[in-house]
Parts: structure tokens; C-alpha cells; sequence
């Protein structure tokens, strides 16, 4: 019998090492995401909060996350768009440009947006009340904008309880606080506490995260930290506790999105950018 000659033994043990390094971390592995974001906070202002802290310890935090812009909406816009579109002010915008939603249904997945304090009927003012549109960038597109039935995605906060009690939650989910809860018009303490009020339970449902991801992140930082900014990745298919210091950004979040759903990419930034694939068990 003929043995391989040590060269040929080497190239393949190389070849074999190169595939090793090459092949992808673990991919996650669930069925619905909720994607939730608070205000203007630095990484180091967030984990402060005991309760955001402590949520941090129970799922996977990410210690080198970043926004990609200021003001808040252009971050927004970035996270279901791949880029900022050319936003750079807090002003409402109309945009002609592809999205996450327009991914989903395409793959016959479904999306919506909860937004508290949001009055409903396709509403494009700026603000009233607690509720702005430039948290809602969905509503900056016109393709969703023009089509009462794909408005009719962005709802208020009542219809995630009885979205959760039917069992038609999404495939992706946006979910806005209003002013007061997501920080921006209070504080990150108040923020963090109505959180562990609003989803605490939730969180020690295992029917709620057997297949559902929470990732909850800040949209910028406070201009104190080259705007790095907390984020953490919560669900039974997390490893709990687990901490990643790769680079991600909100394009991770988004492309972390795409490739769970297999939905192929914008063509943005997304394409390029790293998924998040080393927090899962």
C-alpha cells in the first residue's frame, strides 16, 4: 500500500487548518426577533443602570458595539435600510430606498412596529405626545407610506400584548418606546427600570424566548465615547452571560437579521458587515 508522501500529508493539514479558520462561528437559531432601541446613552452611562446591567449578565453583552451616526434618526434609518440614506437631522424625512421590510415579504416573512404612544392611521406628522416619527423609520419609506396595508404594520404598544397572547408575533419585530421610556425625555435609570417592569416577566417565560430574540440597543451615545453604545442579545439560544468584543454596529444587527431569515442583503453596508455569530449556544 502506497502512503502519502509528507508534503501531500502537510498541504492537506494545511488546507484543513485554512478550512477550520475560514468556517463561521455558530449561527443563531430562532424564529422571531424584537429589536428594541432607547436614547442617547454611552455604553458606560447604560451599564450603570442595575437593571440593564443585570440584563447584560443574563444574556450576551457586546463590549465594542457602535452606532454609526448622530443625530438619532439617521441610526434608525440604518438599522433596516444597510446605510443612513442620506439622512443627517432629525427632520421627517421621504425615502425611496430598500428596507428590511421589503426583505421579509419578498420571503414571505412577516414584520411590524410597535411604537408607544403612536396614534395610528398611517400618522406622518413629527411628533405628538410622546411619539416621533423619526424613531419610526419604517414610516420614512414610501413605499410604506404609500400602501395603507403596509402601514397598517406600524401599530401601538397594545397590539404587542394581544400580538403575544394570540401567538402572531411577527417574524421581526420593531418595538419603540416613547419619549419617556426609552430616555431620551427622562433619564437612563428611568428608561432601564420600566424596562425590567414592561419586559421582566416576559424574560422568565421560556414559551416567550424558546424561539424569540431580544435585542435591545442604544441608537447613539451621549458624544462621549466615540459612540459606543450598549447592546445585548437575550433568548434560550444565547448563552447567557457571554460577552463579545468584536466589532459590531447597527449594520451587524441588521445583517444578523438577514442571514437568520435568509434573505440575502440590501447592498449596503449591510453586506459587508460582520453578523453577529459568537454569542450563541
Amino acid at each position: 500500500m502506497r502512503h502519502p508522501s509528507r508534503r501531500a500529508v502537510l498541504a492537506f493539514a494545511v488546507a484543513a487548518a485554512s478550512l477550520l479558520s475560514s468556517a463561521p462561528a455558530r449561527a443563531a437559531a430562532f424564529k422571531k426577533v424584537i429589536l428594541m432601541v432607547f436614547e442617547n446613552a454611552s455604553y458606560d452611562e447604560a451599564m450603570a443602570a442595575p437593571a440593564l446591567a443585570q440584563f447584560a449578565q443574563s444574556g450576551a453583552l457586546l463590549t465594542n458595539y457602535h452606532a454609526v451616526g448622530h443625530p438619532s434618526q439617521p441610526n434608525y434609518v440604518a438599522l433596516v435600510a444597510g446605510s443612513r440614506s442620506g439622512v443627517t437631522s432629525d427632520r421627517p424625512v421621504n425615502l425611496n430606498v430598500q428596507h428590511l421590510g421589503d426583505l421579509l415579504e419578498q420571503h414571505g416573512k412577516t414584520w411590524r412596529v410597535y411604537a408607544q404612544a403612536y396614534p395610528g392611521n398611517c400618522y406622518l406628522g413629527a411628533q405628538t405626545g410622546n411619539y416621533v416619527r423619526k424613531h419610526v423609520p419604517f414610516l420614512s419609506m414610501q413605499d410604506v407610506q404609500s400602501d395603507p396595508t403596509r402601514c397598517a404594520n406600524v401599530v401601538d404598544d397594545s397590539t404587542f400584548a394581544s400580538d403575544l397572547a394570540g401567538g402572531t408575533l411577527p417574524n421581526f419585530s420593531l418595538f419603540i418606546p416613547d419619549l419617556l421610556n426609552d430616555g431620551h425625555n427622562t433619564s437612563v435609570s428611568y428608561a432601564a427600570n420600566w424596562f425590567s417592569s414592561y419586559f421582566g416577566p416576559l424574560l422568565k417565560d421560556p414559551s416567550f424566548t424558546k424561539d424569540t430574540v431580544l435585542i435591545l440597543v442604544f441608537d447613539e451615545d451621549d458624544r462621549s465615547e466615540g459612540n459606543q453604545v450598549y447592546a445585548v442579545v437575550y433568548g434560550a439560544s444565547v448563552s447567557p452571560g457571554a460577552t463579545s468584543g468584536a466589532a459590531y454596529n447597527h449594520y451587524s444587527v441588521l445583517r444578523t437579521i438577514e442571514d437568520q431569515f435568509g434573505l440575502g442583503t440590501l447592498g449596503q453596508n449591510d453586506d459587508s458587515a460582520a453578523p453577529i455569530n459568537d454569542i450563541w449556544q
